[in-house]
């Protein structure tokens, strides 16, 4: 295929000329295409949650086994493996993943319905989890909002790709969805309301940048609301959900039960103060105060510890990582590269706006990690596959667009 990157050089498959540094610091050579701004954020967040997640797990020996190092080591661990899938779907290149879509969007269909087996784990109260051993369990959920990304592309970018539309139409549109929506009933059932939530955004933002039919966008939307409402209506949520709603309506409605987790994050965030109390020394933190800490509620550990300042760099960071995606996007010379990135804008944009917003108290807890920097393997390892599609639609771009 055409611009298939392979190795260290984008033109094709055979061996260069030359030495080492002659052949990296070529004008198509893969690495010095790479979005370097984009992969050091990603790396510095990864970094950062390491120490967050380290600070916020070292005292807890009923989850750590005795051992300070526990989650650390994994962290560090599943960040080695997200950055070899990474690679991994670079050399790969999203279009021969485009050709793939079909099975992997299987594959993330059996790994969902698996969850409603035996073999599926309930883990604060979401049924979304397969132990697979080894104090290892995989959240398949994640790994679908790649696949909606991939297959919604793949669909809607067809023949727009081909010259044979300027615009997907109505069909084409309505089988994106459809795509789209049997996987997200699935994870509904589990059910895990905040991945549903973050691929409700995705599709939105898959459409917008497909240049689909305005009537279909506001169609969803005035949709989505309407389920909403029909679900609250119908008693369809879970009572631990309906708690937490009830919660941010009112945060002391129950203190010392739904509304707990979002009062000791705000009291947390709070005692940071500017420059915060220092690494290791947050009195909340230390004190064990803040369930799902190292996960769901990591940002409280940097706004108590690091303070404003550690909060606001996170932030930053964050932004670079979509700012540097949008221009992916932005400067791609094919549809489908277009709709991707701008899938994976959606995905990070909503999620990280989710997370940080639930621990301040201005969104409702959903369940869902910050990316990069909260623990989890699954979660990690999505994201860092969602960095090598950027950085493969980067690459495989041609040198004179």
């Amino acid at each position: 295929m055409a611009g298939h990157t392979s190795g260290f050089s984008v033109s094709g498959y055979g061996p260069r000329r030359g030495g080492v540094w002659q052949r990296l610091s070529a004008r198509d050579s893969v690495v010095r295409r790479l979005d370097w701004p984009l992969l050091l954020c990603a790396l510095a967040l990864s970094g950062i949650g390491a120490l967050l997640v380290w600070s916020a797990t070292r005292n807890r020996t009923e989850l750590n086994q005795g051992d300070p190092y526990y989650f650390l080591l994994r962290h560090l661990l599943n960040t080695g493996i997200g950055i070899t899938l990474m690679i991994a779907t670079i050399w790969l290149g999203h279009r021969t993943l485009r050709g793939a879509v079909p099975v992997l969007y299987g594959i993330s269909i059996v790994l969902i319905l698996l969850v409603l087996t035996p073999l599926g784990a309930t883990i604060n109260g979401a049924h979304a989890w397969i132990v697979v051993g080894g104090g290892f369990s995989l959240q398949p959920s994640e790994f679908v909002k790649i696949t909606i990304i991939l297959g919604m592309a793949m669909l809607l970018a067809a023949r727009v790709d081909a010259g044979d539309q300027e615009h997907p139409d109505h069909r084409t549109v309505a089988k994106a969805l459809g795509l789209a929506v049997l996987p997200m009933l699935i994870v509904m059932r589990m059910p895990d309301l905040g991945s549903v939530m973050v691929m409700v955004v995705i599709v939105l933002g898959v459409l917008m940048a497909s240049g689909a039919p305005n009537r279909w966008i506001l169609g969803l939307i005035g949709g989505g609301v309407a389920g909403a409402v029909l679900v609250a209506a119908l008693g369809l949520l879970d009572q631990y959900q309906i708690n937490r709603f009830a919660a941010f309506a009112n945060p002391s409605l129950d203190p010392t039960g739904a509304g707990y987790n979002t009062n000791q994050a705000r009291i947390a965030i709070g005692s940071g103060g500017l420059l915060g109390t220092g690494l290791f020394k947050g009195s909340q933190t230390t004190g064990q105060f803040v369930p799902e800490q190292q996960t769901d509620f990591v940002f409280t550990v940097a706004g108590e510890e690091l303070g404003f300042v550690g909060g606001a760099l996170i932030l930053v960071l964050l932004g670079v990582v979509l700012w540097r995606a949008c221009g992916i996007a932005r400067d791609t010379t094919e549809l489908y590269g277009t709709i991707v990135a701008t899938g994976i804008v959606a995905w990070f944009a909503f999620q990280s706006f989710e997370n940080i917003g639930m621990t301040l108290g201005i969104m409702p807890v959903a369940g869902l990690p910050l990316p990069f920097v909260s623990y989890g393997g699954s979660s990690m390892f999505a994201v860092w596959v969602a960095i090598g599609l950027l950085q493969s639609i980067r690459v495989q771009r041609p040198i004179s667009a």
